[in-house]
Order: C-alpha cells, then sequence, then structure tokens
C-alpha cells in the first residue's frame, strides 16, 4: 500500500464518520417544523381533517393508566 492509498483510505473513513455523525443527531426545530407543515398541507390537499375528537382525550388518558399500572408491575 502506498502513501497516497494510507491518504485516501483514511480521509474515506473520516467521511464516513461525519456522515453517522449527521445521521446520529436529531432533527433540528426547522426541519422538524418543515416536516410537519408538509404533513399538514398535503392533509389539506387530501381532505383529511382532524374535526373535533373529543375521544382522543380518553384515548390519551387510558394511556396513561395502563402505563401507570405496566411500570407498577
Amino acid at each position: 500500500m502506498e502513501a497516497s492509498d494510507a491518504k485516501a483510505y483514511i480521509q474515506r473513513w473520516v467521511a464516513v464518520a461525519e456522515i453517522e455523525q449527521q445521521e446520529g443527531s436529531p432533527p433540528s426545530v426547522a426541519e422538524n417544523w418543515r416536516q410537519l407543515n408538509a404533513i399538514m398541507r398535503r392533509a389539506n390537499r387530501l381532505g383529511i381533517t382532524r374535526e373535533d375528537d373529543d375521544g382522543e382525550m380518553a384515548l390519551f388518558l387510558l394511556w396513561a393508566r395502563l402505563k401507570t399500572r405496566n411500570v407498577a408491575n
């Protein structure tokens, strides 16, 4: 292996490490906001609405009770 080959090998692994770090970092608030807006625009175009779902809070409370019971066991 020549010096140039070794240098190229090291550079490739440095690039891999940088990509792995980027993939492992959580998305920024701006990125999350952009994704949420894209989802909402798509839902509006498709005519999907949430309307008034009073059962949603009951579902959250049910999950909270189940989680509490599971943690206690």
